[in-house]
């Protein structure tokens, strides 16, 4: 069986053909890079966006001679509002990074529904208000799942997935329905707003694709990783380092707290089938490669990502600096927005190595945060972290994050684990394989990076407290 799985990042997008027994066997790749027009904000082409993606899985399925089936993964809470007519988004897409709508948090906050600005709710309600301020217009919305899904079956298929539902803030905190609340505050129609769908189903046919194959697995980035990672039973864990980095566990029932954790985690359906849920937990940082993005666009100090290994082991250690990634604020477990990076201990003697090196530590240490948060809400021990995305790839990053986590760290053998994610949705719906056990048997780590020393957590613990609450009225925003 050959599936084809269509994967929309945050800064890029593949397609890829997965094979049981054999993994992936076809890939094509693009960047995309979001916009950001003002500090703060980050939007993109949702047409462009489309193209892309039809261009890459036309390319994948042509070269694989025809597939059997389509798996979606894609970056959540992403927001796109279309025209239902013609199929033509109607403003800019809204990134899940985006913080313009923090002001209305804070409004909504003081009418008691609490929403967080990096969800959907408040994006989709910005966009109609600008677009459609009487609500008179036949529009539709969707995370990026939902539009990528509404182009391949030609707007035959309006749906979205469990797992992408629940990071729109429309949903109950149980997840079974939308939260007539919330729509009533932000004046969304639920006649916009998509069917919701197991993640491993058969929901339509990708008629825009040669052979018009079945559309039968969608999962959000984070779920389709930890699916990819070989991770099904309670406990285990996986970082996906992509633009941000998200920590997901698999729990055996959902947490007792509706929202929010006391140590800012989140509950979080994993993946569905036959209408059982499967729960877990997580826990975000709103930049990881961001960080090396800035280091390469806005700095100039590397010419490409891979260059941060080689430039940061050029020192043996940062030299005393320090660098808290807080360039979109501080996720898990304090979610300060008003946080903002900083760069402290610089010296005469601190160049080019030590403060990339500092990059690549700052982002260990905030991962060690995530660890840490994940594991007091749960009260589960994580032995070992298993770890997928770009930065899986950087020697320096991975033994970084060993030392400050002081645990194993297993890399993934496909760095794109969210693509073997979504290739399993799809395979276990049409019966490539027999369940989660089996997908979970045959993961094997691609190496296993164990501590060799370790990373001031006392000195780190006191560089955050100095990034934090930089903007305090964006620090004060709670949900």
């Amino acid at each position: 069986m050959k599936l084809l799985v269509v994967d929309v990042g945050t800064s890029g997008m593949r397609a890829a053909v997965v094979e049981p027994g054999r993994g992936v066997t076809i890939s094509h790749r693009q960047e995309l890079l979001p916009d950001t027009p003002f500090p703060g904000l980050v939007e993109f082409d949702a047409r462009v966006m489309a193209d892309v993606a039809l261009d890459l899985a036309r390319r994948a399925v042509t070269e694989a001679d025809g597939v059997d089936g389509v798996g979606l993964a894609n970056q959540r809470a992403s927001t796109i509002v279309w025209d239902r007519a013609s199929g033509e988004p109607v403003a800019p897409g809204i990134g899940w990074q985006d913080l313009r709508t923090v002001g209305d948090c804070m409004v909504l906050g003081g009418q008691g529904i609490r929403l967080a600005p990096n969800l959907s709710a408040t994006k989709v309600a910005h966009i109609l208000d600008a677009v459609d301020p009487e609500r008179g217009r036949d529009l539709v919305v969707g995370t990026v799942d939902t539009w990528l899904a509404w182009v391949l079956t030609e707007g035959a298929s309006h749906v979205t997935d469990v797992t992408n539902v629940g990071v729109t803030g429309l949903r109950t905190p149980d997840q079974t329905s939308w939260d007539a609340k919330v729509l009533e505050a932000l004046r969304i129609p639920e006649t916009s707003l998509p069917d919701v769908v197991d993640s491993m189903a058969v929901v339509g046919s990708a008629t825009a694709l040669p052979g018009a194959p079945t559309i039968a697995g969608i999962l959000g980035d984070q779920q389709a990783a930890l699916l990819g990672q070989g991770c099904v039973d309670p406990g285990q864990t996986k970082i996906t380092f992509g633009t941000g980095g998200m920590l997901d566990m698999c729990l055996s029932e959902r947490q007792s707290h509706p929202t929010q954790g006391p140590h800012g985690t989140f509950p979080i359906v994993t993946s569905s089938r036959d209408g059982v849920r499967r729960w877990g937990l997580e826990a975000v940082m709103l930049a990881a490669g961001t960080n090396i993005e800035w280091l390469r666009d806005d700095l100039g100090i590397i010419s490409d990502a891979a260059e941060s290994h080689e430039v940061a082991s050029l020192c043996e250690d940062s030299g005393g600096i320090a660098y808290v990634p807080a360039l979109l604020g501080l996720g898990t477990p304090t979610w300060d927005y008003g946080a903002r990076g900083a760069l402290l201990g610089i010296t005469r003697g601190g160049g080019r190595p030590q403060i990339v090196r500092a990059v690549l530590e700052g982002i260990a240490q905030r991962a060690a945060d995530l660890v840490e948060a994940a594991e007091a809400d749960s009260g589960v021990e994580i032995p070992t972290l298993r770890i997928d995305g770009g930065m899986s790839d950087n020697p320096t990053f991975v033994q970084a994050l060993a030392n400050a986590t002081g645990r194993p760290v297993e890399i993934s053998p496909e760095r794109e684990a969210t693509t073997l994610g979504a290739a399993y949705a799809a395979g276990l719906a049409l019966g490539a394989w027999a369940d989660e056990a089996e997908v979970a048997s045959s993961w094997k780590a691609r190496a296993v990076v164990e501590p060799n020393g370790t990373l001031d957590r006392e000195r780190w613990a006191d560089a955050l407290r100095r990034a934090e609450r930089w903007f305090p009225d964006l620090s004060a925003i709670s949900f």
